[in-house]
């Protein structure tokens, strides 16, 4: 596969949550309506969008973590995917030293190469003694430092990174970026979900901002950023107007009880 090639598509994904409401009832959400999408090796995609518009969802059916309710995603056997997400793919009873280990393997790394790069994993993740404890004593944050860690330090055709830049001080942020960006810069494929339109608009060649499960925007990373940044902008002003004539409703009850 050359660069600039297709190397995964999505199309018409949709996703559907049922959920048990009561003894008899049950609650259906949609939180994917129709995305269709392709990504060419050798790019970075950001995904923008508030909580809850299916974000994570979609990072997850492309990385082929879960099935979508309907639609399909086509990506080469041999094309090796990794999702960088808090607290996703690590065994909780084991150390991190080992969690980091077995990882690094499963991006295809030999097991005397992937013992040789602990020590660098463990001195990016700052874990320090934690590197040898249980998964499972460790934060959220310090589980998607660990994640990124492995994940920087191995080769994979694809990279999806679903806000672990935005954990950690401000030292460890501005040091994740940087690695991230000379990642790609090395020509990584990665898709990239983060609410920092600033962010988005450093790292990404292409965004896509998805609203109420559909796609809403596509295309050059500026031109996207600014349409979700005015949107956002919006949605606050209404929501402080909303505020204010609910301030005001309260205060007319009062005046109209004393």
């Amino acid at each position: 596969m050359t660069e600039n090639s297709l190397i995964l598509q999505a199309r018409d994904i949709t996703l559907t949550y049922s959920m048990r409401r009561g003894m008899f009832n049950r609650f259906n959400h949609q939180a994917l309506k129709g995305i269709s999408m392709d990504l060419y090796r050798g790019e970075t995609v950001g995904i923008l969008g508030r909580n809850g518009e299916g974000k994570s969802s979609l990072m997850r059916i492309l990385a082929g973590i879960i099935n979508p309710t309907s639609g399909t995603v086509s990506c080469a056997t041999d094309v090796s995917r990794i999702l960088l997400s808090i607290g996703v793919g690590f065994m909780p009873n084991i150390s991190g030293r080992e969690n980091a280990l077995y990882s690094t393997m499963l991006q295809g790394v030999s097991y005397k190469k992937a013992k040789s790069m602990l020590t660098a994993i463990n001195d990016f993740a700052e874990l320090g003694e934690f590197f040898e404890q249980p998964i499972s004593t460790y934060s959220a944050g310090m589980k998607a430092r660990l994640g990124f860690a492995t994940a920087i330090m191995t080769d994979v055709d694809i990279m999806f990174v679903d806000e672990v830049l935005s954990v950690g001080d401000e030292n460890f942020k501005k040091k994740a970026e940087e690695a991230m960006l000379s990642k790609l810069n090395g020509n990584q494929t990665a898709v990239f979900v983060s609410h920092s339109a600033p962010q988005v608009r450093k790292i990404c060649n292409r965004a896509i901002w998805i609203d109420e499960g559909k796609i809403r925007a596509e295309g050059d990373a500026i031109w996207v950023t600014n349409k979700y940044h005015l949107h956002m902008l919006e949605l606050q002003k209404l929501e402080q107007e909303k505020l204010a004539n609910q301030e005001q409703q309260i205060n007319t009850q009062l005046s109209a009880s004393e």
